[in-house]
């Protein structure tokens, strides 16, 4: 290694390469830079907080091992532990749109605590000699084992995060709506049509459920990001590991990050198969396809403020229109919609991913890792701004929802079972027909009496779940 103020020159089997004395990645990661200047974005720092804690916990198991000298495994351990505090997060620099299974980012990290290393014992950063981002920060290390775990602990940490308190906000928020509009009354509408009459707080509380049942999904999925293939080495052998590292070295990372990880039964599985992440992924999509119909029913029951439903009124955000004075638009709930409709996108592209390995190693990891973290994250994030921004200060237009189920010719429903449904089909076409209200047309018609009717067409009582016995 040459050295001097302002660069220093790194060698690897390809030759050598000048690199800046003021970063702490070497030659691997420069090479990376120049072969992917594709998208312009880094690694997402769940997914590099992930990579930390694996070679953390490689470095104290590798130095209780005496695998690697006990002064170099507390120096990588003091630098992983000082960049999960915030320092030099800068120097993760690889696109996230790579080839070679994560090659590029694995040894970005290496490099990094290698030459921070360094540092610490005093040295200079590229003296490879002395602390070697692959003989010690790597050592019994692959990439072939260490992305794919990165992938699960980034995708545990993204949900414990992001996701899994926003869904908890969400499905509180909704709850207490439930409660504040249950004795408000308003218009079914099936197909977009007039329908019978529910409460507005049972469309929240339904809502809420829909939520609730995708959090417990969830919860399931990511049972399977619990079991790692680490100690797998380059084939899911375990070559050049030490034969108590694979178990230690999960444990480690369980007490590191308290989740109940367990070491996989059968490492090549582990490390061929892209299952997981397909799992979880579906379960995002799945929750992104609801979300989508929800955000779409609070427009169109804000919709309006003349003509539209404007059953509720969705707190405004902001200025709506750049030529229309006074004008608010539902932005939140349209923001949700994009974002799902992104996340609904990345799944598809983890599908293919996930079904293009090959033999031992699937390839496409850092398409699957940025894709699988980032719907985690960015549906934590919606989730959480519409809550705040938008379910949290709804309010609703009561008498405009009365009205609407007062007038909705389906209350001709609860007349099937008095009159049948031949007569209360001629009652509503009638009532559309002339104007007159179904209520009238009846009692004209001596079908029913004002007492049977005023029992039969109670709007609370039409709207009520029907309780299980």
């Amino acid at each position: 290694m040459t050295n001097n103020s302002d660069f220093r020159i790194e060698k690897d089997s390809m030759g050598d390469r000048q690199i800046a004395n003021n970063v702490y990645y070497g030659i691997q990661t420069q090479r990376a830079i120049e072969n992917f200047p594709i998208s312009g974005t880094k690694p997402l720092s769940t997914y590099i907080d992930a990579g930390l804690y694996i070679k953390k916990a490689a470095a104290i198991v590798n130095g209780e091992l005496d695998c690697i000298p006990a002064d170099i495994s507390k120096a990588i351990i003091q630098a992983t532990d000082e960049i999960l505090a915030g320092a030099l997060r800068d120097q993760f620099v690889v696109d996230v749109y790579q080839a070679g299974a994560g090659t590029s980012h694995h040894m970005n990290i290496n490099e990094v605590l290698a030459n921070r290393a360094l540092e610490i014992l005093g040295d200079q950063k590229g003296n490879y000699k002395l602390v070697s981002p692959n003989d010690h920060v790597n050592y019994g290390q692959s990439t072939n084992d260490v992305i794919p775990t990165a992938i699960r602990i980034g995708g545990l940490l993204a949900l414990s995060r992001t996701l899994q308190p926003a869904l908890e906000q969400a499905i509180s928020a909704l709850e207490a709506k439930a409660t504040e509009f249950q004795d408000i009354v308003k218009s079914g509408r099936t197909h977009l049509q007039d329908a019978v009459p529910v409460r507005l707080g049972d469309n929240f509380r339904a809502w809420a459920q829909i939520l609730s049942e995708h959090q417990n999904r969830l919860y399931i999925a990511s049972g399977d990001l619990m079991v790692l293939g680490l100690g797998g080495s380059a084939a899911g052998t375990g070559m050049n590991t030490h034969p108590e590292y694979r178990q230690r070295v999960v444990d480690i990372l369980s007490q590191l990050l308290e989740f109940p990880l367990e070491p996989a039964p059968h490492l090549m599985a582990a490390m061929q198969s892209m299952g997981a992440f397909v799992n979880v992924s579906g379960a995002l999509r799945n929750l992104a396809q609801d979300l989508v119909k929800i955000s779409h029913d609070l427009r169109l029951m804000d919709s309006g403020p003349k003509t539209g439903f404007k059953e509720i009124q969705l707190p405004p955000v902001q200025p709506g229109s750049s030529i229309m004075p006074g004008k608010y638009n539902p932005v939140m709930a349209e923001m949700t919609s994009m974002v799902c409709f992104q996340v609904m996108g990345y799944d598809n592209a983890i599908a293919f991913a996930a079904q293009a390995g090959q033999l031992e190693l699937n390839v496409m990891m850092p398409l699957i890792a940025y894709n699988l973290i980032h719907s985690i994250e960015i549906l934590g994030n919606t989730i959480l701004a519409l809550t705040t921004s938008c379910i949290q200060g709804i309010t609703a237009n009561k008498e405009r929802c009365l009205a609407y189920a007062e007038g909705s010719l389906a209350l001709v429903t609860a007349l099937n079972t008095h009159i049948g449904y031949l007569n209360a089909a001629a009652v509503a076409k009638e009532s559309l027909e002339t104007g007159k209200s179904l209520r009238q047309i009846v009692l004209e018609k001596g079908l029913m009496t004002e007492t049977e009717l005023a029992t039969v067409l109670d709007l609370d009582q039409m709207s009520a779940i029907v309780p299980l016995k």
